[in-house]
């Protein structure tokens, strides 16, 4: 060591090697180390006494330390391994580059030397292509002057429909034609030019109209396929596989371009021709046409079913010879029965749509419905067991969409409720003319009273909601609810025309221009309760879950048809009032008393009611004949109101409550058809008549109060007037008597019981009239 480097370095060894650049994160780190060793030291090493123990702490750490120190003396060791083997790698790849290196500078002076070689034979190759293209020029001539030959063969081949030898010199030409185009493209490096391509394309422009009057004559063939099968199949079947050729050919011409590379020649003009798509489009619109060639001069009005049923006949006509012929010419990937279940399904789609934008009339809404939901559906058209699996493979869905559906079922109610309001309209003129007729109404079988109004109604609902069931329980039950809609109208101006004519009927009165009113009156009772049967026989056809599917509100017409009734009950009750009226006043008088004249007489007009009530259908002829009972009696209490007797003596009430007791006696005769159907005892107003009879008769006058509390405990609806009369009829009661009674009375008022129906309500007490007299001494 010089002295130099003794100054500059000292004495140490480690000071003659530069020191490397220590890192912040190693710095970092051994602060960090040495602070957790100062933080384990300052907590083992916490008291004196612990010092005991240093020499194990020093001795075992020093362990721990050679042993680190040992590990990473292999480790290191293993890297300057890999380093020194990773060394000597690189320099035996630095002595083989050297020796490529070298190879290749050789072998780029050789090519030099070629390259200067094979310019003295420039000449020579373009001799030699020049030579190839004239020996392609040379042996292309004969089939180049051949081609307007060609082609006029193959048009006379095209014209006589021989077409399987025309498509085959069709072909030689488009192979010319490629041939040449290649060969061209190929001698201008890729490149050819327009004008070359437009002097080929001109030359061969007569393999154009080839193309096109082949394709004329192949679809003209498919076109007439049906036709030609039960004939002479073959045009067809050459028509088949030229589809098939040009579907190869198309096919090949594809993958070629696709596979890609420098050979590879251009696709030809005019290509894919996609002949088989055209076939089908062809067969879809032959089929089209055979939609179009069924007449339609007649598919209006009635002829529209007819229409139908030729399309019908027509289309599995075809589909038989589809099947059992067509489908034999074909390859099985065809699936020509599918193709032509297709293009029928499509085209009676379109033609049915059309159809039903018409402005169509009820009948034919049916034939379009029938033929839509059952006919095309049954095994006579597409359901037969050789079509079923064809159609499920095809999944054509609809004829006509459940909206289109829906609207056609619309139109049929609106057009059937128009004729059935139209009908219900000209039987109620009819009924009102059979009305004024001089003659009795025509009677049934049971012998009651009916006119043709029930009937032709009756009928009319039932043979619309039978034919709607044909085509389905939706269209039934829409038919159905309009019906019920038309008969609450109908029964609505029924009840109109009835008072019309009870006022027609009271305005003349006098001419007696109507001898048979109140039989009439009777028969039209008896049409509702035909009408009432026919009304619940329609509803219970109904499906259950109709209710909810109409936004309107449901139709009544059973509200209207009682309502009917009651006018025409209540028109018969004021007629037998009208026939009993004159016979009225002569009732509970001094006469009547002695001679009891009235009561026959009334006896006999409510005998010819009666008699008559028996032509009127149950259950509204007890309801007449209960109604009548009411009438008499009401009337009859009404005129013992009136006071036109006042007894004078017990023999009088006597005679009054006897005469009484026999008219009862008479009405009970002439209603003894209502025994065991009439109303409870308790509410039978023939039994009020004894019952009065027995308060007029009672002689003890002190015995009163107790009979007036018994009948207004059977009759609650009789006040103090009725009652102040009858005491008043008596004419043996005191003031005081009556006072007391009369204020029993008010005390003792009770209320009216369920289902009682008042009868001392319609009887009005007149009011009394005071005698006029002078305040004398002997009045006062």
């Amino acid at each position: 060591m010089s002295a130099g480097d003794q100054k500059n370095g000292g004495d140490k060894p480690e000071d003659m090697v530069p020191q490397p650049e220590v890192w912040p994160e190693v710095e970092r780190a051994e602060c960090l180390a040495r602070g957790a060793a100062l933080k384990w030291a300052s907590g083992v090493f916490c008291r004196p006494e612990h010092l005991e123990r240093l020499s194990q702490y020093r001795k075992r750490e020093s362990q721990r330390t050679a042993s680190i120190h040992t590990r990473l003396k292999s480790m290191v060791q293993s890297y300057l391994e890999g380093v020194g083997w990773g060394l000597e790698q690189l320099r035996e790849a630095r002595t083989e580059l050297r020796e490529v290196s070298r190879d290749l500078k050789k072998a780029g002076l050789e090519s030099d030397q070629n390259t200067e070689g094979g310019r003295s034979l420039e000449r020579l190759r373009e001799v030699s292509a020049n030579h190839s293209q004239l020996l392609a020029a040379v042996s292309n001539l004969p089939r180049l002057y051949s081609v307007r030959s060609m082609v006029m063969e193959t048009e006379r081949l095209v014209e006589s429909r021989r077409l399987l030898e025309a498509h085959a010199k069709l072909m030689d030409l488009e192979y010319l034609q490629d041939d040449i185009l290649w060969q061209l493209n190929k001698a201008a490096g890729g490149a050819l030019s327009t004008e070359d391509q437009e002097v080929v394309a001109k030359y061969f422009s007569g393999v154009r109209h080839l193309v096109d009057a082949l394709g004329k004559e192949l679809w003209a063939v498919v076109s007439s396929a049906l036709a030609l099968a039960r004939q002479n199949p073959t045009p067809f079947v050459s028509a088949v596989r030229i589809v098939e050729r040009e579907e190869a050919l198309d096919q090949t011409l594809l993958e070629e371009r696709g596979g890609g590379g420098g050979n590879s020649r251009p696709l030809p003009l005019g290509r894919p021709r996609c002949w088989r798509a055209c076939f089908f489009k062809v067969l879809e619109e032959a089929v089209a046409a055979r939609f179009r060639s069924v007449s339609y001069l007649h598919t209006r009005g009635p002829g529209l079913a007819g229409h139908l049923s030729a399309l019908q006949h027509a289309i599995m006509a075809d589909l038989a010879t589809v099947r059992h012929l067509l489908e034999h010419c074909v390859p099985p990937h065809y699936k020509l029965t599918g193709a032509y279940l297709r293009a029928s399904h499509r085209c009676l789609h379109a033609h049915l749509t059309q159809v039903s934008s018409w402005d169509l009339e009820s009948g034919e809404i049916f034939a379009v419905l029938n033929w839509v939901l059952h006919i095309y559906n049954s095994p006579d058209m597409m359901g037969h067991p050789e079509l079923v699996t064809e159609m499920e493979r095809e999944e054509l869905g609809p004829l006509i969409s459940t909206e289109g559906l829906e609207q056609l079922q619309c139109k049929y109610v609106q057009s059937v409720r128009k004729s059935v309001s139209e009908w219900m309209h000209k039987a109620l003129q009819v009924e009102l003319q059979d009305w004024q007729r001089d003659q009795e109404p025509d009677t049934d079988h049971e012998g009651f009273y009916q006119t043709s109004l029930p009937t032709i109604i009756t009928q009319m609902l039932e043979e619309n909601a039978r034919v709607a069931l044909m085509i389905g329980e939706s269209l039934r039950d829409q038919t159905i609810q309009m019906g019920l809609y038309e008969m609450e109208n109908l029964l609505n101006r029924f009840r109109e025309a009835l008072v019309e004519f009870g006022k027609e009927h009271r305005r003349d009165l006098s001419n007696s221009k109507n001898k048979f009113y109140l039989h009439y009156l009777l028969a039209s009772i008896s049409n509702c309760i035909i009408l009432k049967k026919s009304t619940e026989s329609l509803q219970q056809q109904q499906s259950s879950q109709s209710a909810g599917q109409f936004t309107r509100t449901p139709p009544n017409p059973l509200a209207a048809l009682d309502r009917a009734v009651r006018r025409a009950c209540r028109l018969v009750m004021d007629q037998l009032l009208l026939d009993l009226k004159p016979f009225l006043p002569g009732l509970l008088t001094r006469p009547w008393l002695a001679q009891g004249d009235p009561t026959p007489k009334l006896c006999r007009v409510l005998e010819r009611h009666l008699e008559l009530y028996v032509r009127v259908r149950p259950p509204c002829r007890q309801r007449l004949q209960e109604e009548a009972q009411w009438l008499m009696v009401v009337e009859y209490v009404r005129a013992l109101m009136q006071k036109r007797l006042v007894c004078r003596s017990g023999e009088e009430r006597r005679q009054l409550a006897q005469q009484m007791l026999q008219d009862d006696q008479l009405f009970r005769e002439i209603f003894h058809s209502l025994e065991g159907e009439g109303s409870p005892p308790e509410v039978n107003p023939l039994a009020l008549l004894p019952v009065l009879a027995e308060f007029i008769r009672l002689k003890d006058p002190n015995m009163l109060t107790l009979e007036v509390s018994g009948l207004a405990a059977k009759y609650p609806d009789i006040s103090e007037e009725h009652v102040s009369v009858l005491l008043e009829i008596r004419g043996d009661v005191s003031r005081d008597i009556k006072g007391a009674v009369l204020d029993l009375l008010e005390q003792s008022a009770p209320p009216l019981p369920v289902g009682y129906r008042p009868i001392f309500t319609d009887i009005l007490v007149p009011p009394s009239t005071m005698a006029f007299c002078l305040p004398t001494a002997k009045c006062a």
